[in-house]
């Protein structure tokens, strides 16, 4: 009877590792900011090889096109409306950290802000696979009970080259552990785009420094037996457009008729107790270079709106302008000059993406879709049954063989 036990759990173990090694690997990489039309710059070598060799697109980022509510959408396929993440800086006054700030590491802690939907990391790993995610947003919060497998807290001062050393080293653990989904994260083209502008020499030099660790992590999966095993996937969450003017919201309304909860290309605002209609009636009048809208009034097109999360009320810029306050402006010590979170249609906001690997056809030019496609095209490659989700398979299926 010992006999035949070992001999079940020896076929067993063998099941379990077969299925480890024929498990399908999807490597999900975020440039941050590389907006759609940078790969023609002819800066970006090793990305326009793999553009080559697999799928390009100009893909258009979910409403507002800002970085945390694009990458979770990327990871769950839902619309910033649907997960709950949506904006960089958001109130919630239900929840025991009720100010979430991008940068504010103990609201990002808290799995309330994160579980109004299940990213893919967290569904590979019930359905008997392994993630691991490197600086992804939401990727350090246990969501749903669950954070991935392998997983680095966010630092901005990790080089390139590093960040690809730690994803390979993940692909070379033993295969009951090694991750089947794989998650990195550069930042370096965002943040020269803000600080120096989207056609300055210094977002340039940060693209030919990104496309470098591409290349480096290319090579690294070429070394390891892993070019033709890795479905590889890059993606910006948005692209980038130059700062020309501004409108200071405290010259149309009192600063003490609003509460600012954000601003930027989008302002969010909730009117303060009493001043409600004067501070409504100033914002919906028309103005120049930005519309203000009610949350309930936004056009059906931005999927956006509905989440309590939303503020009451939204001024939206037009490309080149931004809205802050004379009070916010004096407090910045090094002003942005470019910035992303307008209308997700505008060319400018078109981000980057390009399929290569086993599963994807070679020299397709896709003519564009929006990015909640991105997460059930994962799910298909990965085998794994996806959550809920605002995206359609049926519009990016033809960049697959099969």
């Amino acid at each position: 009877m010992a006999r035949l036990g070992r001999v079940i759990f020896g076929l067993f173990a063998l099941l379990v590792s077969l299925s480890a090694a024929a498990r399908p690997t999807v490597l999900l990489v975020s440039i941050d900011g590389f907006r759609a039309d940078y790969l023609a710059r002819g800066v970006t070598p090793n990305l326009s090889a793999l553009a080559a060799g697999g799928v390009q697109a100009a893909m258009r980022p979910s409403f507002p096109s800002l970085t945390f509510p694009n990458h979770y959408t990327l990871v769950t396929g839902r619309y910033p409306d649907h997960h709950g993440i949506v904006d960089n800086i958001m109130d919630d006054p239900s929840l025991a950290h009720p100010h979430f700030t991008y940068s504010d590491h103990e609201a990002n802690q808290d799995p309330a802000w994160w579980e109004e939907a299940t990213p893919l990391w967290v569904s590979v790993q019930r359905q008997g696979g392994h993630a691991a995610t490197l600086f992804w947003p939401g990727s350090e919060t246990e969501i749903h009970g669950m954070r991935p497998d392998h997983y680095l807290p966010y630092d901005k001062g990790m080089a390139e080259s590093d960040r690809v050393g730690q994803v390979l080293a993940w692909l070379d653990l033993p295969e009951d552990q090694r991750p089947s989904f794989l998650t990195l994260y550069f930042d370096k083209v965002d943040t020269a785009g803000h600080h120096e502008g989207p056609d300055s020499p210094a977002v340039n030099q940060a693209l030919g420094e990104v496309d470098a660790a591409i290349g480096q992590l290319v090579a690294g999966l070429k070394q390891r037996g892993l070019g033709d095993q890795v479905d590889l996937i890059v993606v910006a969450d948005h692209g980038m457009a130059a700062i020309n003017h501004t409108i200071y919201i405290d010259d149309i309304v009192p600063p003490a008729d609003l509460h600012v909860v954000s601003d930027g290309a989008m302002m969010g605002l909730v009117p303060t107790a009493g001043a409600e209609d004067r501070a409504g009636q100033a914002l919906l009048a028309p103005h120049r270079h930005m519309v203000c809208r009610k949350k309930q009034d936004m056009p059906a097109r931005f999927h956006y709106g509905t989440n309590p999360r939303v503020p009451a009320i939204l001024c939206l810029a037009d490309p080149g302008w931004v809205i802050t306050t004379h009070e916010a402006a004096s407090k910045r010590t090094s002003p942005y000059v470019g910035t992303h979170g307008y209308d997700n249609r505008a060319k400018d906001m078109a981000a980057l993406f390009i399929a290569n690997g086993p599963d994807f056809r070679a020299g397709v030019r896709h003519a564009g879709f929006d990015n909640v496609d991105v997460y059930p095209l994962m799910a298909k490659l990965l085998g794994v049954q996806p959550e809920a989700n605002d995206g359609k398979l049926a519009d990016v299926a033809d960049m697959l063989k099969r």
